[in-house]
């Protein structure tokens, strides 16, 4: 499930039983239906390890998700524990749904006098006492370490994506996992400079101080996601509200216009020989200023295609806040 509307009324949500299976069968029960959204997947194209105190984690390009998990806790039952996992529908309902929380009697008075886990019971979780369970029987002999590989599935969810990789996770945390979906998303980000400066230059026509795109992000087929860094020096900031500089709406759509073109000429075989001239400009809105020191982010996509003519849509946006969008026609050419 990629988007849903999750409403509470408290700090967290229920903890039912102490595992997932309870939500698990409750989103079966209310069915799913597709949307026609792109799916995001988080991929990683060299290894990464994390360290975090005790937790320490390697991650390696994988095209599904794969889960290696050890812990150890000085406990009898409990020891030193692994498993691994390939992790699909089937293998998470299965194997980890159902992989309840633990925790230990001699913590339980300490975590209540600070106002934590005011109803934790051995209905809603594994207690441990010096000796063993209390209450309950355990619902695998290994489940302790599937409940910290739920924990582990549960905090790369925070990425926003699907993850795939191969990741071995030694005593692993919430802190640390967050810390390595940190890690993951940053070398994402690093590796999705497509086109630079110089690459860009070979493509479109346009100079100094005309050329507004200084990188391109993200480049699909019908989709494609580049920036502008805007800075006092900007030509246009000398004569456009001296004293209050905002760059002027027109270089703002003009900009999105050469990410658009990027679009489109990345389709042609030989772009070098290739133009785009723009026909027409459709609900153009501006929403905020832009001033010296944001950063223009644009994403634009392509809505239609006949022969020779292109529509695109796109938006433009600052510290992810919508600042313009609009919708343009153009047509390529050969030069």
């Amino acid at each position: 499930i990629d988007d849903v509307l999750i409403e509470m009324d408290a700090a967290e949500p229920p903890i039912l039983d102490g595992s997932a299976r309870p939500f698990l069968e409750a989103l079966r029960g209310a069915g799913m239906v597709e949307n026609g959204a792109k799916v995001d997947e988080l991929r990683i194209r060299e290894p990464v390890r994390v360290v975090d105190g005790d937790s320490v984690y390697v991650v390696h390009p994988s095209d599904g998700l794969e889960v290696d998990v050890s812990i150890d806790f000085a406990h009898p039952l409990i020891g030193a524990q692994s498993g691994r996992w390939r992790v699909t529908e089937e293998s998470f309902a299965t194997e980890l749904a159902g992989a309840r929380t633990f925790g230990f009697m001699r913590e339980v008075e300490m975590l209540r006098a600070k106002g934590l886990i005011q109803g934790a019971s051995s209905e809603n979780a594994v207690v441990l006492d010096d000796d063993g369970i209390v209450g309950t029987a355990l619902r695998w002999p290994d489940e302790f370490v599937r409940h910290k590989t739920l924990d582990l599935l549960g905090d790369l969810a925070l990425a926003g994506k699907r993850v795939k990789a191969r990741i071995s996770a030694t005593k692993p945390s919430h802190r640390g996992t967050v810390t390595l979906v940190r890690e993951l998303l940053a070398q994402e980000h690093r590796e999705e400079n497509v086109l630079d400066i110089e690459q860009i230059m070979k493509i479109l026509p346009h100079r100094y101080p005309f050329l507004l795109v200084d990188r391109i992000l993200e480049l699909e087929k019908d989709r494609i996601v580049g920036v502008k860094n805007v800075t006092i020096n900007e030509p246009f900031f000398q004569g456009h509200f001296p004293g209050h500089p905002i760059m002027p709406g027109v270089l703002i759509v003009e900009a999105m216009a050469q990410v658009g073109g990027l679009l489109l000429m990345g389709t042609m075989k030989d772009p070098e020989d290739t133009v785009v001239y723009f026909m027409s400009l459709d609900n153009v809105k501006f929403r905020k200023p832009v001033r010296p020191g944001d950063q223009l982010r644009f994403e634009v996509e392509m809505v239609q295609v006949r022969g020779k003519v292109c529509r695109v849509k796109g938006t433009a946006k600052v510290d992810g806040e919508l600042v313009c969008e609009a919708e343009m026609a153009a047509m390529v050419r050969h030069r």
